[in-house]
């Protein structure tokens, strides 16, 4: 039955995807499988989810802060894409939009919406419950009714956060320190808010790290991204 619900998943994402025209560099079947390449999630009676719980009550804490709850939601947005760039423009040094950055923007919209793919076979097939549902608890960010019912594991918010700094370094590698910083909180913002426990957090950071070397054997991929580092070094003055 988890594979017959998973498969109806996969080809109600896919034809979204499709209806939508987004691009990509590959198809989900030419990535890899992040079911085989990941551990399942812990279960609920398991030391590591009692380690998810240690966190999620950190993260409950951390909403007391008002600059970091601020942080939180503002990296709980989840389109346009924008949003994304606009959080990591201080540490890339540069603020990456449509118009003023057209093959930076090209790269990493292209690349995120491919590697978006991964998570929807594992998201359905586990079907894990997020900690607002399980713990019956109200979200910092008001999610609840876009997010009920939607696989916890792994998590989409970090794979984007992961993926942006693993493009962006690699356009531009002197900012590496800074835009890894930022994508490990724009990751455990997801806990903050309560839409995923820390080890849906972890595991979508190396799923990210397996998506993105298997863009590195696209050609196309490879093509925009020497188109991006020119862009950036022009922009920066380089």
């Amino acid at each position: 039955m988890k594979k017959i619900l998973a498969t109806l998943f996969i080809a109600f994402v896919a034809m979204t995807v499709s209806a939508q025209k987004m691009p990509v560099y590959l198809t989900t079947e030419q990535l890899p499988d992040l079911i085989k390449c990941l551990p399942a999630p812990p279960d609920f009676d398991s030391p590591e989810f009692a380690n998810d719980m240690m966190r999620y009550a950190w993260g409950k804490q951390q909403r007391t802060d008002k600059e970091r709850a601020a942080m939180a939601k503002g990296d709980a947005i989840w389109n346009p894409i924008d949003s994304l760039f606009h959080q990591f423009a201080v540490p890339f040094g540069l603020e990456v939009t449509k118009e003023r950055t057209p093959e930076i923007y090209k790269l990493l919209t292209t690349a995120i919406y491919t590697t978006d793919q991964m998570r929807v076979a594992p998201k359905a097939y586990y079907h894990r419950q997020r900690p607002f549902e399980r713990l019956d608890d109200a979200m910092l960010t008001g999610e609840e009714d876009d997010l009920r019912g939607e696989g916890s594991y792994p998590s989409g918010h970090t794979m984007r956060g992961q993926m942006c700094a693993l493009l962006m370094s690699q356009i531009a590698p002197e900012r590496t320190d800074t835009l890894f910083y930022r994508a490990y909180i724009y990751g455990q913002s997801r806990v903050i808010a309560g839409a995923h426990w820390q080890s849906d957090v972890d595991a979508s950071r190396v799923g990210a790290g397996i998506g993105f070397c298997a863009l590195q054997n696209c050609p196309e991929f490879i093509e925009q991204m020497k188109r991006a580092q020119k862009e950036y070094k022009k922009m920066a003055g380089r």
